[in-house]
């Protein structure tokens, strides 16, 4: 396995995937900020979450993955299965968008289900479970649990998703590949599983023991909900995939820093990061939080190729 120190330079290449108009490029200048005004914000923003869609794909290459080593992972955040944007149909959309990149893996990063107060249409648990249940990946389909999914029914995601036979991670690895082609995929639990009031939590996540897991040499690849934790995350993985933050969500000029939710910050709200030789790629999610609206963050799944 080469771990030879190689460039960290990597650039989305975004293929967009659409069933209607977003306006994502009027809202990044000063004509969106004139627009965005009124019913016409409350519109466009509806109508991005519910109707927009982006495959974004990133080439990162990390110093602690073999660079003979080719690897595609289809990522799924923060899907809030609920209407009015994320209906049936739409969730059958997004698995079979996430079917026709054809990668080896496919992970899903929490939040499964809508919770804010504009819910106008319940999708059950078994329901998005079983459109998730049909993605296909070599290397299989895995979960980790989301700060929604502990916070309004953690016994109800995870029966649907052990009904539909998805395993979730928690705190938890396994070693996946063949020969030289060997890797950890490693599931953190949640940072913030219990809100303890006036701004606090509880997690249930051990990352320690999460990688003492991880019992050979092989890279590890991480998933989180909350990327908050890759300031302690060390060297020895290769990659963090996270979700959470929507990427801001309402992403207004000046305003939408303080609508991500991180202590850092717009630091860890979207994108690849890459800091002290270590990598994370920060997916702006499917769903929606609070107001069923996406500004400048049009929905998306992400696609990592590793390996040269």
């Amino acid at each position: 396995m080469s771990l030879t120190p190689r460039s960290s330079a990597s650039f989305p290449v975004r293929e967009t995937v659409r069933t209607g108009p977003t306006r994502r490029g009027l809202l990044l200048g000063a004509a969106g900020v004139t627009v965005a005004a009124g019913g016409t914000f409350v519109g466009t923003g509806v109508a991005e979450a519910s109707t927009g869609l982006e495959v974004t794909r990133y080439r990162p290459v990390p110093v602690a993955w073999p660079d003979n080593h080719r690897l595609s992972i289809t990522v799924i955040a923060d899907l809030h299965a609920g209407g009015p944007n994320m209906t049936v149909p739409r969730i059958r959309q997004v698995v079979d968008q996430a079917n026709a990149l054809k990668s080896d893996l496919t992970v899903l990063l929490g939040d499964f289900f809508a919770t804010h107060h504009f819910v106008t249409e319940h999708v059950p648990h078994d329901v998005w479970a079983g459109e998730l249940a049909r993605i296909e990946a070599p290397l299989g389909l895995w979960a980790i649990l989301g700060n929604h999914d502990w916070w309004f029914d953690i016994q109800g995601v995870r029966a649907a998703l052990a009904k539909v036979k998805i395993p979730v991670l928690e705190n938890d690895a396994i070693l996946l590949g063949e020969g030289r082609n060997k890797f950890w995929l490693a599931g953190l639990g949640d940072q913030i599983a219990y809100p303890l009031g006036h701004g606090r939590f509880r997690g249930v996540d051990n990352l320690g023991g999460t990688l003492r897991r991880c019992t050979t040499d092989d890279p590890v690849i991480l998933l989180v909900h909350e990327p908050d934790i890759f300031t302690q995350v060390p060297a020895r993985v290769a990659l963090t995939l996270a979700g959470h933050t929507h990427g801001g969500q309402i992403r207004v000029p000046f305003i939408w820093p303080r609508l991500v939710p991180s202590a850092y910050g717009a630091r860890f709200a979207y994108g690849q990061i890459f800091e002290r030789d270590r990598h994370m790629i920060v997916s702006g999610g499917l769903g929606v939080s609070g107001v069923p609206m996406r500004i400048g963050v049009p929905p998306e799944i992400v696609r990592v190729d590793l390996g040269a």
